[in-house]
């Protein structure tokens, strides 16, 4: 593993600092925004996700106590009755029957298959534990993801129509200019067009809306529309870019990532099974015994009975052709394949790290260039609105610098949501969303159980 971000030079440069201390397990409490916090918190009560998770967990808890059984001896128990009615010369004779019985049995593990199929299931209900926290992490990040779809569309909805009323006073005014004899027809048609080129894209920016909304609700197991109040009441902003980004050291993500550590409990489960294919190789031991009692009523022989046996059995495989070596092999593979997914696997939550840090120092070196230009592009529309309002041009430079503002307007509110963005991705790189136990090995042996 790395010691440092390569990324963190290029977003010390781009104003932002970085800690390797921070709690992560709330991320989203740094961003500032009361209503992305209520919406992750309910997400993380009731999200049919999360509930979906929840049952493989049990499934797969259910599946090592199963695994686990084997280590000990079975025991069942049986009981019949019955009646026989004979004819002779002598006379009819009936018998009753009556008999309980114990039976035992109990198969050694001299070669440790039972406990490496315990391994096994145990580690697959670890790795399943580790899904479910992946779940966590994965939805409190697509939650916000969503939010800040939404914002954006809102704003962007508000640019619109904000500009929409400017374009359409500046069409009423080049209207009432034309009929004083100062601007010619086709200065209002431009103006005119300008308008519902303006007007046209609210329909598209509304459907991008509601889509936003729709996966939001879902997410949090909602009816559509169910959310539309909330996100529709108060002023529209964007959650805030804290100045300082925990991120940590690399190698703290093989400890925080739960997805790095489902692939390296899956990998432990399925070195376990190369263990049960290997012992499958060895002859196993089987011991059984029974105890019984018979009582027989009616007959001149009646009386009761007591019967006990214990067995011994050893059983070795001499010939299969190949096929308990064969699977030794396969499952060989298998641990390979197992192996080279938690290495890929590491190395994609590198990958994703260093991108965001990048994308979001990108991010805020763009926001302030494009603040920078909407500034200068506003006091170039004023000018030019005032120069035609005073007859000095005509309307062409009006409609192009009102282009220029509204482009500009929409484009630093994608480059301040990007920037956004790239810090939910960032934290949900890092795994941040729940709380790694203090004391793993504490833990381990809680899931066992």
């Amino acid at each position: 593993m790395p010691t440092t971000w390569t990324a963190s030079g290029t977003l010390r440069e781009a104003g932002l600092s970085t800690s390797t201390t921070g709690d992560l397990s709330r991320w989203w409490l740094k961003l500032g925004d009361p209503v992305l916090t209520r919406l992750i918190q309910r997400a993380l009560r009731s999200s049919p996700d999360l509930d979906l998770a929840r049952a493989k967990l049990q499934q797969a808890r259910a599946k090592a106590q199963a695994a686990g059984a084997a280590r000990y001896p079975e025991l069942s128990a049986s009981g019949s009755a019955g009646v026989t009615q004979s004819a002779m010369t002598s006379g009819r004779t009936t018998t009753a029957s009556l008999g309980v019985g114990l039976d035992a049995s109990w198969e050694i593990d001299l070669f440790g298959g039972v406990r490496k199929s315990i391994e096994a299931a145990t580690a697959d209900a670890q790795a399943q534990h580790e899904a479910l926290r992946g779940v966590r992490v994965s939805l409190a990040a697509e939650v916000a993801i969503d939010y800040i779809q939404i914002r954006t569309a809102q704003k962007q909805l508000a640019v619109l129509k904000r500009n929409l009323m400017s374009q359409r006073s500046t069409l009423e005014l080049t209207r009432l200019r034309e009929k004083a004899g100062l601007a010619h027809e086709q200065e209002v048609e431009q103006a005119a067009a300008s308008c519902t080129q303006t007007e046209a894209r609210i329909p598209a920016l509304k459907a991008t809306l509601a889509t936003a909304e729709h996966s939001l609700e879902l997410l949090l197991g909602a009816r559509p529309g169910a959310l539309h109040a909330t996100l529709g009441a108060g002023e529209v902003n964007l959650p805030v870019v804290p100045s300082t980004l925990a991120v940590g050291i690399p190698a703290d993500i093989l400890r925080r990532r739960p997805d790095i550590r489902s692939a390296e409990r899956t990998l432990a489960a399925e070195n376990a099974r190369e263990g049960v294919a290997v012992a499958a190789l060895y002859p196993s031991l089987k011991l059984s015994g029974s105890i019984g009692l018979e009582a027989l009523m009616g007959s001149p022989g009646g009386g009761v009975g007591v019967t006990t046996s214990l067995l011994g059995g050893i059983t070795a495989p001499l010939f299969q052709a190949g096929r308990l070596r064969a699977q030794v092999r396969m499952q060989a593979a298998v641990v390979r394949q197992a192996l080279l997914t938690y290495r890929k696997t590491v190395l994609t939550a590198l990958s994703e790290v260093e991108n965001a840090l990048t994308g979001i120092a990108r991010s805020r070196q763009q926001h302030r260039l494009l603040h920078k230009a909407l500034t200068s592009a506003k006091h170039a529309a004023t000018l030019a609105r005032q120069r035609f309002e005073s007859g000095l041009i005509d309307f062409q430079p009006v409609l192009e610098t009102e282009r220029t503002v509204l482009t500009l307007e929409d484009s630093l509110i994608t480059a301040q949501a990007e920037e956004m963005l790239q810090v939910i991705r960032l934290y949900k790189a890092l795994g941040g969303g729940w709380s790694p136990p203090k004391n793993e090995q504490a833990e381990t042996q809680e899931k066992a159980r």
